[in-house]
């Protein structure tokens, strides 16, 4: 058996030639190996039983020599691709599981039933360059340059994928090898396999944005430091799912849920603070505040673009006021374009941020200077640290919603971000409780934290008609205004319901 550990990168045709020069100012010594013609087949049975258990099943053929591969459930941190492998050489073109031992699969399979129903889901059929290098540290790493295609069901998707893979040696050597690769800019890391992709290919199931940040699946037995690792990793993988959503289809929510994976990441930092250090985590919050500012203007574009809608019922109202509908197209005319955002996912800084941020996952940067209470605090039962953490929320909240005081759209306005800290730690932690509670709980207070998104809209649109010296935008504010009006009466009516709710975490 192997275990792969190992880097991907997704590249443009542009970057290809620039990768062998990359390697030799690199490395100590580089091998270059003969370049290969790979096609390969991946195999399940029709209810996708493999799939389910997260195994991939693979041959092999190159030159006249074939092999199987099965390839485990590993695991993904950050960046980082770790997952068992065993491979076999094969007489045919269909694999045989019953060829492998029996003791590495998961307990409860039917391998023999499995094996009887298996067919060809898909094929990946590639150019294979590789490069066998060793670091002046002595480390040896594999670099591997795919071109191909995936092929399935008659659709077709281009491979273009750059693999470091650790051989043998000092794991730090590979992360300071990918910080020279993305140092020319052009590559952005690649969250999913091939397998995942043509998987999607095959069963017609393209990758889509989520509505919704979502809740962070924690074990209710682990420890502070383990719910620390899957929130963070959470976060990562959530913002590198919606950055190849971008690249799929641009759309401003895509980005919107970037900016809430990078806001998840970046509470998880303060939520456990007691083993987090300020110091270890300084430098990567200064790089994820560089990142939100590159993206700051995507709520007003998202305000803009929602009002500004023919589907929208206020279009009409906005667009026959001449001086803001004007404006309006001027400041959508500044936004970036989508090319400016592909270069921004491409440039170095923002995928060297997300290779600190996976080398500090993995390398467990926040014990760096660890005193004796986050040692104590690391290891206390992550569903202790949740009731504290929410009882302190849930307080904060109470004193700034006074259950006998009317409020007012300033009032929400202000409320926004306590709210965002209380709703994100619920993401962070709320997978400990019951899922129908839990629900029942936060829904009035995700209506009212969609309520106040709303008035910022409102607010925004009105601001600009403060801007321009025209009569006509009077009717217009106006307007406005009662409409932020009726909203506060309706989240008035959510806040009572929340106030009377029993907390699910009690």
């Amino acid at each position: 058996m192997d275990t792969e550990i190992e880097l991907k990168f997704l590249l443009s045709d542009n970057e290809v030639p620039l990768i062998p020069g990359l390697i030799m100012q690199f490395a100590k010594t580089v091998k270059n190996k003969p370049a290969k013609n790979l096609k390969n087949a991946y195999f399940d049975t029709p209810n996708r039983e493999l799939r389910a258990l997260d195994i991939g099943l693979r041959t092999r053929c190159c030159d006249g020599d074939c092999e199987q591969t099965i390839k485990l459930a590993g695991q993904v941190v950050g960046g980082l691709h770790q997952r068992p492998e065993y491979n076999l050489p094969l007489d045919s073109t269909r694999p045989n599981l019953n060829a492998f031992k029996p003791n590495i699969w998961p307990h409860g399979m039917q391998v023999t039933a499995i094996n009887d129903n298996l067919y060809p889901i898909f094929s990946t059929n590639f150019i294979r360059r590789t490069w066998l290098i060793e670091t002046e540290q002595g480390s040896t790493i594999e670099v591997v340059l795919d071109k191909g295609e995936i092929v399935a069901q008659g659709q077709v998707e281009s491979i273009s994928e750059l693999e470091i893979e650790l051989v043998e040696g000092d794991r730090n050597d590979l992360f300071l090898l990918a910080d020279h690769l993305v140092a020319m800019g052009g590559l952005r890391m690649g969250l999913y396999s091939k397998a995942a992709r043509g998987y999607r290919l095959a069963d017609d199931k393209p990758l889509t944005a989520n509505k919704y940040i979502g809740v962070v699946k924690l074990n209710r037995h682990a420890t502070q430091e383990k719910a620390l690792v899957q929130c963070v990793n959470y976060g990562i993988e959530f913002v590198q799912k919606h950055e190849q959503c971008y690249f799929n289809k641009p759309s401003l929510k895509t980005l919107k849920r970037v900016i809430d994976g990078v806001n998840l990441i970046k509470h998880a930092f303060k939520l456990f603070t007691p083993i987090v250090e300020g110091r270890s985590t300084e430098r990567l919050l200064g790089e994820i505040d560089w990142l939100m500012s590159e993206l700051d203007w995507v709520e007003n574009a998202i305000h803009l673009k929602t009002y500004t809608s023919k589907r929208h019922a206020y279009y009409k109202k906005i667009n026959n006021a001449d001086a803001l509908a004007a404006l309006i197209a001027e400041l959508k005319a500044e936004q970036p374009s989508v090319n400016d955002i592909e270069d921004l996912f491409n440039s170095p800084r923002y995928n060297k941020l997300l290779l600190s941020l996976t080398l500090w996952l993995v390398d467990k940067g926040w014990r760096q200077e660890w005193s004796q209470n986050a040692v104590t605090a690391a290891e206390l039962p992550i569903k202790e640290v949740a009731n504290t953490a929410f009882e302190k929320d849930w307080h904060g909240l109470q004193s700034a919603l006074p259950e006998g005081k009317s409020l007012s759209t300033e009032d929400y306005l202000s409320l926004r971000s306590r709210l965002d800290r209380a709703l994100l730690s619920g993401n962070c932690l709320g997978s400990l409780y019951d899922k129908e509670i839990r629900q029942a709980f936060r829904t009035p207070w995700i209506d009212i934290a969609y309520g106040i998104y709303e008035l910022e809209t409102l607010a925004y649109l009105k601001l600009l008609c403060e801007r321009q010296d025209s009569s006509e935008l009077e009717e217009i504010k106006a307007w406005l205004v009662k409409k932020a009006d009726f909203l506060v009466q309706a989240m008035e009516q959510s806040r009572k319901v929340s106030l009377n709710s029993m907390p699910y975490w009690r």
